[in-house]
C-alpha cells in the first residue's frame, strides 16, 4: 500500500501521512465493507483516495493545454530496456496533476468518467492532462535516450 500511495504523493512524508489516514479509515470503517469486492480492491482504493486527498490539499494541480498539444507522437527508443522501476522513477517526477491522472488511467485501469468523478474534474481535464503526462514522459524518454547514445 505504500508503493501505491508513493506513486502519487510527491514525496516520502506525504506517502506515509496518506497511508495512515488511509488505515485509519479502514480501521474505523471496516463494519462497513460489504464484500463486493476483495478487501485489497477496497483498501487500495481507500489508499488511493487519501493519496489524492493530500495533493488536493495543495491546491493548483490542474495544467492548461493547447488542443494541438493532445497530439503526441511515438518514438520506440530505448523503452523496451527500461525497466519497471526507472519508468515510475520518470512518472514520480511529473507534476502532480499529470501523475495522478496517469496513474489512475494507466496503472489502475480507470476510465476517464471515472477519473472525473473520483477528482471531481470535467473529462476532458483528465485527457488533457493524461495527453500532458504521455507528452512529457515521452521527453524525459528522449533525454534519456540522447544521454545513452
Amino acid at each position: 500500500m505504500m508503493a501505491l500511495c508513493l506513486r502519487y504523493c510527491q514525496n516520502q512524508e506525504e506517502a506515509e501521512d496518506a497511508l495512515m489516514e488511509a488505515f485509519v479509515k479502514i480501521y474505523d470503517n471496516l463494519d462497513k465493507f460489504r464484500f463486493q469486492s476483495s478487501l485489497e480492491t477496497w483498501m487500495r482504493r481507500v489508499c488511493v483516495n487519501m493519496s489524492i486527498n493530500k495533493i488536493r490539499a495543495r491546491k493548483n494541480i490542474w495544467k492548461e493545454i493547447s488542443e494541438s498539444e493532445y497530439e503526441i507522437g511515438y518514438h520506440d527508443d530505448g523503452l523496451d530496456q527500461m525497466n519497471v522501476n526507472e519508468l515510475m522513477e520518470l512518472v514520480g517526477k511529473l507534476p502532480d496533476g499529470y501523475r495522478m491522472v496517469f496513474n489512475l488511467y494507466a496503472v489502475e485501469g480507470f476510465s476517464h468518467k471515472e477519473i472525473s468523478d473520483s477528482l471531481n474534474i470535467d473529462e476532458g481535464t483528465s485527457r488533457s492532462q493524461l495527453a500532458k503526462a504521455r507528452k512529457s514522459l515521452q521527453g524525459m524518454l528522449n533525454k534519456l535516450n540522447l544521454g545513452r547514445s
